[in-house]
């Protein structure tokens, strides 16, 4: 990925980090590494997400072995969502990022603002 000089982003690493890093993969990661849910806890946990995307989310992360899917054996028959050992290990660099995104948040709230001022300004 890249050498002590360089940062290269190539495309397997770029899709990995669209995939494991995107909204809803996020908010089900959160609420997985504090427990197992089934699939309408976390619905219920994250309202915003519609079924169809959390369903696509779900099969992303257990595609990339981030998080397991466990069938209960009950009646009706449930299934249960954890986070596996390799999804656990994304915990620290998602933190770091969450912590620079505080950090500098309000320097790039500034920047926001200033450029759209000057998109509003005539001839731009």
């Amino acid at each position: 990925m890249d050498t002590a000089d360089e940062l290269r982003i190539d495309a397997p690493h770029r899709e990995l980090l669209d995939q494991v890093l995107d909204k809803w993969s996020l908010s089900v990661l959160n609420e997985l590494c504090e427990r197992p849910c089934r699939f309408n806890e976390l619905r219920r946990a994250i309202p915003q997400v519609t079924q169809k995307s959390l369903t696509a989310t779900l099969r992303r992360l257990e595609r990339n072995g981030v998080i397991e899917r466990e069938v209960v054996s009950t009646r009706p028959v449930a299934v249960s969502y954890h986070i596996t050992p390799l999804g656990k290990t994304l915990r620290p660099p998602i933190d770091a990022l969450l912590t620079w995104a505080a950090e500098h948040l309000p320097a790039i709230n500034r920047a926001r603002a200033a450029f759209d001022g000057m998109e509003e300004e005539p001839g731009r």
